[in-house]
């Protein structure tokens, strides 16, 4: 294949379910880069014999080198500490931030002309971060967070209603933490506002559930999910390489749009070939946009901690 996917960190539970997702749909060539070289090898071995399995000929390989890695189409950056109980994400951005540093320059070097996909959290601190360190264009960094928390909101709603996850529409904007903004007059089912099928007070509970979707997890499993952020990080991936131009809400640098400017935070975005084709500006209430400006602040200061 001519197409090739990067996943720094791919030997972490995250990083893995992006490589085999990728893998499996024969999106691309995988190289699965880690600093835990023999493990990176063994689950890149092991993700390349499913292969056959599934119909698929992509190929992947896995280790340090990033000689491999030359010439990526897309590079997603898994690598990061994760999320212990009673952690909030806001408590990794100091050392995630030290491991930025120490990926970036291995990205301007070997894959000039990737579209950069930030999965570690804080997610928009970490997106604005490598955004500053590569200096590429902001339409080639783009970070995972809004598809993650509309799958979990979309799941609740499913749940709720007893209906298809495939009638399911769900938006959220804002930073991806605890301040995120689901908004439920554009989250539907079968084209229906949810605000006419349910109360105040169960959409309150939704909101509330998917706004502490990660730190659920974390509680239960006892460290941070990993396949549905893959999973969310896949979909991304699967729309730039096929240039789908698919909106999708995701981490961007807004320089004005929605009265942000020079931050990265949650958005409706058409991607395609190009990474962040357009920015979509949707009108927000009073309150909305309220929410909105209180999780953009969220963001600003932990971008501020780390002076990027």
């Amino acid at each position: 294949m001519n197409r090739k996917v990067t996943v720094v960190g791919g030997a972490g539970n995250v990083g893995a379910t992006v490589a085999r997702v990728v893998a499996s749909k024969e999106l691309a060539d995988v190289v699965i880069i880690d600093i835990a070289e023999q493990k990176a090898a063994g689950v890149a071995l092991d993700m390349y014999e499913a292969c056959p399995i599934d119909g698929s000929d992509a190929r992947v390989i896995g280790g340090a080198d990033w000689d491999a890695a030359s010439g990526s189409d897309v590079v997603v950056i898994t690598s990061g500490k994760p999320r212990k109980p009673g952690m909030s994400r806001d408590d990794l951005v100091r050392d995630n931030f030290e491991i930025m540093k120490s990926i970036a320059p291995k990205v301007v070097q070997y894959c000039p002309d990737a579209v950069i996909i930030p999965v570690a959290n804080p997610l928009d601190a970490m997106a604005q971060a490598l955004f500053r360190l590569t200096k590429f264009p902001r339409e080639r960094v783009i970070g995972m967070a809004g598809v993650l928390d509309s799958a979990r909101m979309s799941t609740f709603i499913a749940m709720e209603l007893k209906v298809s996850v495939e009638n399911v529409h769900a938006f959220v904007l804002g930073g991806h933490g605890d301040t995120m903004v689901p908004l439920a007059r554009y989250s539907t089912v079968a084209g229906i506002p949810i605000t006419e099928l349910l109360s105040k007070e169960r959409i309150d509970a939704i909101a509330k559930r998917t706004a502490d979707g990660g730190a659920e997890i974390t509680k239960l499993v006892g460290t941070s999910a990993w396949y549905a952020p893959g999973a969310a990080a896949a979909e991304m991936v699967e729309a730039i390489l096929k240039d789908k131009r698919k909106i999708l809400p995701c981490s961007v640098f807004l320089q004005g749009e929605y009265g942000i400017q020079d931050l990265f935070v949650g958005v409706p975005v058409k991607l395609g070939a190009r990474g962040l084709e357009q920015i979509v500006e949707i009108t927000l209430t009073a309150d909305e946009r309220a929410a909105l400006m209180k999780s953009a602040a969220a963001v600003k200061e932990l971008v501020d901690v780390i002076g990027v």
